[in-house]
């Protein structure tokens, strides 16, 4: 079993080949706060990828335990940006470089959106 305060890799894949990844850890405990860095492959990545690789992380158990996100995406990721924001509540992003960084309140798990298909994402 992974040690839930331990680093998680969560990644999505299309044809069997990586696409996109994230670094998740959280701390904490139950209510804490889970930060993510969240990148994409170099060139064309298949529309729907990020917002996959968003709802990989955001469904970890040890996220949904968690009261904040604060993730790092790369500047110009819309489609992982919009994902989060639909995901979380009070997001505020602010630019760093070449990164975006999004703090937000993670819903109460009874809130979330179940039964929704992520399929390609693998979690070690």
């Amino acid at each position: 079993m992974t040690d839930p305060d331990g680093p998680r890799h969560v990644e999505v894949a299309n044809d069997g080949q990586p696409v996109a990844a994230a670094e998740v850890t959280t701390s904490g405990g139950a209510g804490g706060t889970a930060r993510a860095s969240l990148h994409a492959s170099a060139g064309h990545v298949a529309p729907g990828s990020r917002a996959s690789l968003v709802d990989a992380v955001m469904d970890l158990p040890e996220v949904q335990a968690s009261a904040r996100m604060e993730a790092a995406i790369p500047l110009g990721d819309g489609e992982s940006l919009e994902r989060l924001r639909e995901r979380t509540e009070d997001a505020v992003t602010r630019s760093a470089g070449s990164t975006t960084l999004l703090d937000a309140n993670i819903p109460s798990p009874n809130r979330s959106e179940p039964g929704q298909d992520h399929g390609g994402e693998t979690a070690s």
